[in-house]
């Protein structure tokens, strides 16, 4: 199992519409990159999901339930996606913020910090551990 964070603005899909849905194909990715990420991602990993925009905050997981594939939405025909489950809303006050993850000064070379626009990423071992510890 891997640990990956995908990105997605809270007025678009929240993680709170994800624990209503239970499932849904996370999908709406565009750079070249993320897309590779979402490629790479098997059943049974975990994904972080992280609300951009104003709140800049992990706010839960959601796990992938189906093998990726080609969005048939995408016009441009390289977009792919991938079927998820929600997993767990973490409470507010466990949410973990950019600021946090920023001050830990433990991550300057995660893609979350050097790579802002990126959507979709991998997360390092460390980081997870480094996660695993504030939801304790």
């Amino acid at each position: 199992m891997h640990y990956f964070l995908a990105k997605t603005d809270p007025e678009t899909y929240s993680i709170t519409d994800l624990e209503c849905d239970h499932e849904t194909i996370w999908d709406g990715v565009h750079s070249y990159q993320a897309i590779a990420v979402i490629q790479s991602w098997q059943p049974g990993d975990q994904v972080y999901v992280y609300h951009s925009q104003a709140e800049k905050k992990i706010v839960g997981i959601m796990e992938v339930i189906g093998s990726p594939f080609k969005d048939p939405h995408d016009a441009r025909g390289i977009s792919w996606a991938a079927p998820v489950r929600f997993v767990k809303k973490f409470p507010i006050e466990k949410q973990i913020s950019l600021a946090t993850i920023k001050a830990s000064g433990k991550f300057s070379d995660f893609a979350l910090i050097k790579q802002g626009r990126l959507s979709t990423m991998a997360c390092p071992k460390e980081f997870v551990e480094w996660v695993t510890a504030q939801l304790t």
